[in-house]
């Protein structure tokens, strides 16, 4: 009897801003699961990957998105709960898009965009540091932490140590890129519902494990962390914010769009100087009535500047 063969999905975190909060496109399968739109690759009616991809998203959520790009293999067994006569090694991408005003046709194909926030609640760092961290993650990190003092192997730091790198712990500093590293800590430590849902032991060891942000089918939510990472470190060398801008936009707006996607906020000042001295826009000799105040000048993306320099981009430092 021979074995299975080996199937291509492909999936895409595909994320807008609103009203300063990024969200994420969430489609629904056929079980009524919520998780990222998918398709799989047909060699014989797929050209490339990413026009496979751009027919899925379309199909599933009645979008055309803009910028696409791959982000990583994901191949793991015991990742997707649903039964596959073959196993589906995953490719992740992360695609950037405006929301539609008119948000009909993606009800209409059972998709809504959803805060991505709500997938990872410790992330959100703008107003104050999550409550979450010091109620319910760190506690259960240090306990888990505990049980297993020294490395596990040779490659490996102490759990503590690593728990202190990813989450900041002990005035160490938080790096808003480590999404996927914190994720999947707390995959191993079996404190997200996507670990007890894949019967990791680690998960069964917690009586009453904490409820730590909505769960995905699949491994859509670590596809998901990885492209947050991807994303926040971007945004500081590369021009991708303006894929989620209006054509025309304040250099406030623009401030907000960051730190919605970094998790942070950013000294107003400085942000000015940043976006000033990287050229990366120019006013359009427009303005914008502020409510309570006087009109805000409206810019626009400099184009120009991705032939000019390698790598342009808003080099703010990290938190």
């Amino acid at each position: 009897m021979s074995e299975p063969g080996v199937g291509i999905g492909l999936s895409a975190a595909v994320v807008a801003v609103e009203r300063n909060a990024p969200e994420i496109l969430v489609a629904r399968a056929s079980d009524g699961a919520a998780g990222l739109p998918s398709g799989a690759f047909e060699p014989a009616r797929d050209r490339t990957l990413e026009i496979a991809l751009r027919g899925s998203i379309a199909e599933q959520t009645a979008l055309d998105v803009g910028y696409v790009e791959q982000l990583y293999t994901f191949g793991d067994r015991g990742r997707a709960t649903a039964p596959h006569a073959r196993h589906m090694v995953s490719i992740g991408y992360l695609a950037l898009t405006r929301r539609p005003r008119n948000v009909s046709p993606l009800k209409e194909a059972g998709a809504a965009f959803r805060p991505w926030y709500g997938y990872f609640p410790w992330e959100d760092w703008r107003r104050r540091r999550p409550e979450v961290l010091d109620q319910q993650i760190l506690p259960a990190i240090g306990r888990w932490a505990a049980e297993a003092p020294e490395a596990e192997t040779g490659r490996d730091l102490p759990r503590l140590a690593r728990a202190r790198l990813c989450f900041g712990m002990d005035g160490r500093p938080w790096d808003e890129e480590k999404v996927l590293d914190r994720y999947e800590l707390l995959y191993e430590a079996g404190l997200v519902e996507e670990a007890r849902r894949d019967g990791r032991p680690a998960a069964l060891d917690w009586d009453a494990p904490p409820r730590l942000g909505e769960a995905m089918r699949d491994d859509h939510r670590r596809i998901l962390a990885t492209a947050m990472g991807r994303l926040r470190a971007k945004l500081k060398y590369r021009p991708v914010v303006f894929e989620l801008m209006p054509p025309r936009f304040t250099l406030t707006a623009l401030q907000q769009t960051v730190e919605a996607v970094a998790g942070r906020q950013l000294h107003k000042q400085n942000f000015r100087r940043l976006v000033d001295s990287a050229a990366l826009v120019e006013p359009t000799g427009q303005t914008e009535a502020a409510t309570g105040g006087r009109p805000a000048q409206l810019y626009r993306f400099r184009r120009e500047v991705i032939e000019e320099r390698p790598a342009p981009g808003l080099r703010f430092g990290r938190g």
